[in-house]
């Protein structure tokens, strides 16, 4: 049974605007890094102000974030960060609910293999296609949805909402770490992320590792005076295979149900500058996934002994080894404590919302902002519309239905977090 001002706020969500406002956030290209990612914090801190927000927009000191211990790696180049922070309420004695989202994208790639610019929404019946639909404007949409019918319903709260819009979480989280040391927080926090009907609890993490592979360069006629970094690599290569089967043995409850829980992928490997030469040296580069509940520094440890260990195998290697270094995205794992309320908050407001069936608790295999927030006291789950299998693929897109049916219950969890006067 919903109560009066419950309902009144339900009534306040318009789904033509929320479609509207989904296609006005594709539209601007905010790659990670890039200046539009400045742009979006603009437009959107110009939205929070017009909702009758407090609005805090700043432009992030980069130097002194990349010299704090805790600094999460990037990998996208960047001359500009911008923080976004907005609260609705008077504060009182009510908690302070945290909804959160970042704002960047990752590229467009190819562009043959959509239908139209990625960054020009299209609209097939009630879905919309485009570069960040679900990752997650989407789930930008519903929030912005949530406050626009919490002020239109003239609803007092005793409590806040915070809103929190970070930069750079597709390349390591900078944007919720600098949000973070601002001193911004909450008593809980929920993540827009796409979480395709269901509740995200628990993340696994990633690292970012570079290998690089020594040889012995030679003309490639007499290619058995030299050593070929490739060659030298193959057999690392394969051992890496071996460890991944090690490592996802016993996976964590939450991900039981991932073929890879913890994957461990080789993305890009640069080796030789000349066909007729024997390549001296080769560079490969990939992400380690991160157990749920393991430190970063014992998955660090680990896949450094194994590499140590393949080398000594063998006989180049052995005199040669491989160097390991960490740089780009320091993903750690992140967890919503278990039996927090939070799960069972959203499972009512889903149901008096009029979703169908039970959203299901789970955990997901990628790294996400939640391990910021967990690691700063703050108790977060990820909830938001949308398939992360489309995500960062030319099939990108989200059900403006879905966007809304988020929006409602949101709307319901933050009401009854947060209470009214």
């Amino acid at each position: 049974m919903l109560l009066d001002h419950e309902a009144a706020v339900l009534d306040a969500i318009d789904e033509a605007a929320v479609g509207r406002t989904l296609m006005e956030l594709i539209a601007v290209p905010s790659v990670t890094g890039s200046a539009a990612e400045g742009e979006i914090q603009q437009l959107l801190a110009r939205r929070l102000e017009l909702l009758g927000l407090d609005v805090d927009l700043w432009r992030m000191d980069l130097d002194a974030l990349r010299a704090h211990p805790e600094f999460p790696g990037t990998e996208a180049p960047r001359e500009e960060a911008w923080g976004l922070v907005g609260h609705l309420g008077e504060g009182g004695d009510g908690p302070l609910f945290v909804l959160q989202g970042h704002v960047d994208v990752v590229p467009g790639g190819d562009p043959g293999a959509w239908v139209g610019d990625p960054f020009v929404p299209r609209v097939v019946g009630d879905v919309v296609h485009g570069r960040g639909a679900c990752d997650m404007k989407g789930g930008l949409a519903a929030q912005l949805a949530v406050l626009g019918a919490l002020r239109d319903a003239g609803v007092r709260l005793r409590g806040r909402v915070g809103v929190h819009f970070v930069v750079g979480e597709e390349d390591g989280g900078l944007g919720a770490f600098g949000t973070l040391q601002r001193g911004y927080g909450g008593d809980v926090c929920v993540i827009g992320e796409p979480t395709g009907g269901t509740l995200v609890t628990a993340n696994a993490g990633a690292l970012t590792f570079r290998l690089t592979v020594n040889g012995l360069a030679a003309h490639a006629s007499s290619r058995e005076k030299g050593v070929s970094a490739v060659d030298a690599y193959v057999g690392v290569h394969r051992a890496l295979g071996e460890l991944e089967v090690l490592r996802n043995r016993e996976p964590h409850p939450l991900l039981a149900e991932y073929p890879i829980p913890y994957a461990l992928s080789v993305g890009t490997v640069r080796a030789g500058d000349w066909a007729s030469s024997v390549p001296d040296v080769l560079v490969a580069e990939g992400r380690l996934g991160v157990r749920i509940g393991e430190e970063p520094a014992a998955a660090r440890a680990e896949f450094e002994r194994w590499v140590g260990e393949v080398c000594g195998r063998d006989p180049w290697l052995r005199e040669h080894p491989v160097q390991v270094s960490w740089p780009g995205g320091q993903f750690a794992s992140g967890r919503l404590p278990e039996g927090h309320p939070l799960v069972e908050v959203l499972r009512d407001a889903y149901a008096d919302a009029g979703g169908g069936g039970v959203l299901r608790e789970r955990g997901a295999t990628y790294g996400s902002d939640l391990r910021l927030y967990a690691g700063a006291g703050v108790p977060a789950l990820q909830y938001g519309p949308g398939d992360i299998e489309v995500a960062h693929s030319a099939r990108e897109c989200v059900s403006v239905g879905e966007v809304v049916g988020v929006a409602r219950t949101l709307a319901l969890a933050v009401l009854r977090t947060v209470g009214v006067r």
